[in-house]
């Protein structure tokens, strides 16, 4: 088993690097149109309970969390400012993982969420998969309506976690950038078991992409933006990309990419553009 047929929108609203803005931006991003919200309790990069106190506003909008997927994440110690551990780091990693799912749930102001991944990989191998057994109580348990991994770019790896689970990863969340070869065999191998890639840093890693002249001619050509051109290729393909944008003006573009679709061949041309 891998999830609870938990339906994820095509884009999700990625909440790093926001800080007091928080609040304000996701409840912007949603009455805008998102559906999905990507956090996780690590103060270092995030403002989570800034995320539960726009999911409070949201009620008032008329938005109610059971139309919203939100996803958090468990971030292992080494992800986390030292001086802001949001669970308590003397004690064993399952205890981490519980007290951490603790903390997201308070700030959320939820009970349960739709996806819990793991920030990180640990090593070694029996220290992620204690954490995934933990991971895997939550989901048993009802807190977590799939579990999945970010920041595994180790096909071999992501293999082995899948073999030996019980509960099979329902997310990857992987940086899209050239560094990795995009991930291609990792993907196809996620889409061919059923696993949700889910794409971050999917414009700023990929300026080459934006600029070229592949996609500023399609971009022409359906009088839409570089950024959304990329954004519905990475739809065609089956990825969910993180959005983090602070514009209203960008946010309601990004919305509006599933108002074409691009031809196969044209799928395809930006294919060869990652190698």
């Amino acid at each position: 088993m891998n999830n609870q047929n938990v339906k994820m929108p095509s884009l999700l609203y990625g909440t790093a690097w926001k800080k007091e803005h928080t609040a304000d931006l996701v409840v912007q991003a949603v009455l805008s149109g998102f559906r999905g919200i990507d956090t996780a309790c690590q103060p270092k990069h995030y403002n989570e309970p800034q995320v539960g106190e726009a999911i409070k506003r949201l009620g008032a909008h008329g938005v109610m969390r059971e139309e919203l997927f939100v996803q958090t994440k468990f971030t292992p110690l080494s992800g986390q400012d030292p001086q802001r551990v949001p669970y308590d780091p003397n004690v064993s990693l399952d205890a981490q993982v519980a007290h951490s799912f603790e903390v997201s749930k308070r700030n959320l102001g939820t009970e349960y969420v739709d996806s819990l991944v793991l920030h990180s990989p640990l090593f070694p191998y029996e220290n992620l998969r204690t954490v995934w057994v933990a991971m895997e109580k939550i989901y048993n348990d009802g807190g977590a309506r799939a579990i999945g991994i970010s920041n595994c770019y180790d096909l071999e790896l992501l293999k082995r976690l899948y073999q030996d689970a019980d509960v099979k990863p329902s997310v990857v969340q992987n940086r899209f950038y050239s560094e990795s070869g995009y991930d291609i065999p990792l993907r196809q191998w996620c889409n061919d078991h059923g696993i949700t890639y889910q794409s971050f840093w999917s414009l700023t890693a990929n300026p080459h992409l934006l600029g070229s002249e592949i996609v500023r001619n399609m971009a022409v050509h359906y009088s839409k933006t570089p950024a959304q051109i990329l954004y519905r290729y990475l739809n065609h393909v089956r990825i969910v990309p993180l959005i983090g944008s602070t514009s209203h003006e960008h946010m309601t573009q990004d919305l509006k990419i599933f108002e074409f679709e691009l031809t196969t061949a044209e799928i395809q041309s930006i294919t060869e553009l990652l190698g």
